[in-house]
Order: C-alpha cells, then structure tokens, then sequence
C-alpha cells in the first residue's frame, strides 16, 4: 500500500519556489501543477475544499470565521469538525479501505475529526487568567509521546510578534515521529511559516526570500527521509500571498453612514452585531457584509463599492458565481482590489478601542487582524515592556500587554481574492510523475489524492 504524506506549506509559490531547492526537488522527480484555489483563499476555506473536494457554498466554510447568526457572535478560527460539511477524504478512503488510517497534524478543525491520529495547537487555560502553550492531540498518550521529546507546543511562534520557525520546527518533528512509530496511511502536515514574513514585509522582500530558504533547510532532511520510505508526497499550498499597501476601513466606513451600532463600557467600545444594521467580518482580502433588513442592502453595497480599495461587491448571484452561496455568508461579500486588504476596525477613535485591539486576541477580535504579526513601533521599548508583562502573568499579577499597533500601514502582504499574479498563486508538487498535469483545481485535489493512494475515486 502506498503510504501518502501531503504537506501544506501556507504562502508557498513560484516566487517563494525560487529559493527552495529541497522543496523543488519532489517536482523535479514527478511535477509541478498550478494549484486553482477558492474564494475566499484563506487557510479554514480552502482545507475545507481540499479534503471534501466541494466549495464553501457546500462545506460552509466560508472563510476563517463568521457572523454565527443563532448565536449573535462572530466567531473566528473555531476548531471543530462538525463545521465542516462534506464527505472528507479518509471517509471516501475506508469505504474502500475500513482500516485506512490517518493522521493530521495541525491541519485546521482537527478537533473532533475521526482520524486516527491529531495533533492541534491547544492551549492551557489557566482559571486565573494564564494562557500557556501546549497542543491536543488524540488518542492522548500522543500528547505524552511528543512534548516528551519536542517539549511544548512552541505556541508564541506560531502567531503573533514572535510567530517563526520553531511552531514549524515541532511540527515538522511531530509528523516524523507520527509517520516513523505510528505508520499512518495518509499524513497530513501543516507548515505555517511562509505565512509570517510575507505579511510583514511582502512576498517579494530579501527577508521572505531569507525565511523561505530557512524553512527549505529545516524541510530538507524530512523530505529526504520520506523519499527513503518510498513515500509519495506531495506538497500543497492554500494561497500566495501578494503585496498590499491599501487597508480598508469597511466597518469604519458602515458605521459612519450609521448602518454600524457598538455599545461602550469602561470607556470602550465593541461591535454590537445584535442592533448593526449591517457589519462587515473582515478576513484579509473579503468581507463578508451582514444586512439585517433586506430593504438595506442596496445602500450597503453602494457604501461599500465606493470605499477606495474595493474591486467588487457580491450580490446573491456573485456569491453563487464564485461557489460562495451558502447561509453562513454574509448578505454581501466585498472583494479588496489586488493590493488592499480588509482590517476589521469599527471605532472613530483609537482612544475607544478595545483592550483587545492592542494584544493577540484571534478569538475576541470580530475580525481577522495581520497586526498582530508587528510590533507597535509607538510604544517605547515595545518588546521590553512585553518581556515584562509576561513576567507579571507569570507571577500572577494582573496585566495588560500592548503590543500590536493600531495603525495597520505596516501590513505589506495579503490573500484572499483569487490571484492574478501567476508568481503569487498556489501551487502543487508532486513526487509521482504518472499523473502530471499543468493545472489543477482545489476541488480536484481529494480525488488525486485518492488516486495516489491507491483508491478509486467515487
């Protein structure tokens, strides 16, 4: 049996390709393919594709969060699988094969998924307020088996300020030691760090070109040890990023024609999504615009497709054009021009944002915000007051750590819309030659997958 390891490799591309020769090496022995993506092209949606072969109009995954509607909340980076619709890749598997077994490390909603094996970021919640990195995993002497040897999930670098190549490290280390002791069928590997720089600096900068070799150095002897076991891999990527210098403020702009509503305490303010008459869940490149009251949708998207920035706004028949048609979206979907980006701001001024606003929130903020990969540069000594802040929790005393900047004109890196630039579109390499292609779809990819396995496609 053909045993399969897919590696999704987050921002991988042909401009990053350049300076990977470990990574481009798989194409050199089978082929490279221009990999199509989804819309939106962001981590939760295209995964969801990838493994049910469907678009977000059937799966629901219609972008990393959401406006949920029965619980008037929106809610990002939510990590059950039950949100995910479809028939996944290893059920299609064990129809064929009843003890297919597989793992997933780190792919998103990996929680309650009925893989053999998961490994997922997960951290402690301590009940006086302490957050500590750690991971979740299943069947949970796995747990044991890998921070024993790979320490804690080095949660710090895997978002925020600080986010680099250890989380990639660990991960990296894991999937060996699952696929060395545990011999899965199928492993599945999340590599996140191309996501990091490209957003800071841009996916053309001397330090993404810097970061991508890194990590083909650490993929390197990896890839060299799954080729020893007659491995076929193959290594994906969600979306490229492209260079951005454009924020828009969609919600600033509802809430100043008074279609925004937020309500205040201690001073500040939050997004009150019970009242709004319509809001806007950003998500780097698309919006998805919530309308409460059909009889204000068209002032909506007027307001909306006159913001400096915006390329387009989906109506019902946009939506389902684009395989996006599905409950979960908004009334409206705005999609940035190439170089601009969605920031998730709704207050006036920034005397009133949230405390949330300043720090590494991705499940507070109503929205999806790539600040929090910069340090403010406003505040003196930012790093050192961090380092401080720290301390402090970790004496248990109460702080309040500052360190993301509410200007967002440090962002130069986004994704979401589909790509125009080939250079910054997502790719797929495979070690297997047999089954070359020039292109192929995200929908397609499960059944390749399958075909690489050795199992019919239905």
């Amino acid at each position: 049996m053909t045993r399969l390891v897919v590696l999704d490799i987050v921002g991988l591309t042909p401009r990053m390709l350049r300076h990977m020769p470990a990574v481009s090496a798989v194409a050199d022995q089978g082929f490279q393919a221009r990999l199509g993506t989804v819309l939106p092209a962001v981590t939760c949606s295209v995964q969801s594709t990838l493994l049910t072969g469907t678009r977000p109009s059937e799966h629901g995954v219609v972008g990393n969060g959401w406006y949920f509607r029965d619980l008037g909340e929106v809610l990002l980076w939510r990590q059950h699988n039950a949100l995910v619709g479809g028939e996944k890749i290893w059920h299609t598997a064990r129809r064929s094969r009843p003890d297919y077994k597989v793992a997933n490390v780190c792919w998103w909603y990996a929680m309650g998924a009925d893989v053999d094996l998961t490994v997922t970021p997960r951290p402690v919640y301590y009940s006086d307020g302490r957050k500590e990195p750690d991971c979740y995993t299943r069947p949970p002497a796995l747990h044991d088996e890998l921070t024993d040897r790979l320490g804690p999930f080095p949660l710090f670098t895997y978002w925020g300020p600080n986010a680099g190549m250890p989380s990639s490290q660990w991960i990296l280390a894991a999937a060996r030691q699952i696929f060395d002791e545990h011999r899965p069928d199928l492993t599945l590997v999340y590599v996140p760090h191309l996501d990091y720089e490209p957003q800071r600096s841009g996916p053309g900068s001397p330090q993404s070109a810097r970061e991508a070799r890194r990590l083909d150095e650490a993929l390197r002897p990896l890839l060299e040890h799954f080729r020893r076991e007659d491995a076929t891999v193959v290594i994906l990527s969600e979306y490229g990023i492209a260079p951005v210098s454009r924020p828009v403020d969609i919600n600033r702009a509802l809430r100043r024609a008074g279609l925004l509503e937020v309500h205040t305490q201690d001073g500040m303010e939050y997004l009150d999504p019970w009242t709004s008459r319509a809001f806007a869940v950003a998500d780097h490149q698309i919006a998805h615009v919530y309308v409460r009251d059909p009889a204000d949708l068209a002032k909506t998207a007027e307001i909306v497709a006159g913001l400096d920035g915006v390329d387009e706004v989906l109506d019902e028949d946009g939506k389902a054009r684009h395989g996006l048609a599905h409950e979960r979206s908004g009334e409206l979907v705005a999609v940035a021009d190439p170089d601009a980006w969605f920031t998730y701001y709704y207050w006036l001024d920034d005397e009133r944002a949230p405390d949330f606003a300043r720090q590494v929130e991705i499940h507070r903020k109503p929205g999806y915000d790539p600040a929090e990969l910069l340090y403010d540069p406003a505040v003196p000594g930012v790093k050192a007051r961090a380092i401080g802040q720290v301390a402090r929790k970790k004496a248990g005393l109460r702080y309040r750590i500052k360190t993301v900047p509410l200007d967002p004109s440090g962002v130069r890196g986004s994704h979401g819309r589909l790509p125009r630039d080939p250079q910054d579109s997502p790719v797929l390499l495979c070690s297997r030659p047999d089954l070359a292609r020039d292109d192929i779809d995200a929908t397609e990819v499960k059944d390749l997958l399958l075909t690489l396995a050795g199992i019919p496609a239905p």
